[in-house]
């Protein structure tokens, strides 16, 4: 038998690339003081992909639609393609997680990091190119 390969760390690393079929990354938010969500992302949707969080470390509230699902850590979370989806840490502490997206996921959160001007319409825009788009409130 072969000595086996030990596999790293995830540990916010990246797991695939946009040339890939899925990609898995590890996140965190440090959290914040009480008061309103802090959104990560915008109320949004993927009109061909599904994308999924699973919760390593303290709570993840992720809205699909109308409803909230709270994931605290040992859940997960699949929006549908095509579900209005936003999702944030409601706590003070860490939350760490992994999302499971599709490469072209994957490549709209590399763009819109690599974005300089974040104005409505440079956001509508990146959003459009990968078959997504903002959901206004």
């Amino acid at each position: 038998m072969n000595t086996p390969i030990i596999a790293s760390s995830l540990a916010g690393n990246v797991l695939g690339s946009t040339g890939a079929s899925f990609v898995v990354a590890e996140w965190k938010d440090t959290g914040g003081p009480p008061g309103p969500p802090r959104w990560i992302a915008p109320l949004h949707l993927h009109r061909n992909d599904d994308e999924a969080w699973y919760v390593l470390e303290g709570t993840l509230c992720v809205r699909l639609g109308k409803d909230v699902v709270e994931a605290r850590a040992g859940s997960a979370v699949l929006v549908p393609r095509g579900t209005a989806h936003t999702y944030w840490n409601p706590g003070p502490g860490r939350l760490r997680y992994l999302l499971v997206m599709t490469a072209n996921v994957y490549s709209l959160i590399q763009d819109i990091h690599a974005m300089s001007d974040r104005s409505p319409a440079a956001l509508k825009a990146v959003f459009e190119k990968h078959d997504s788009e903002l959901v206004a409130e």
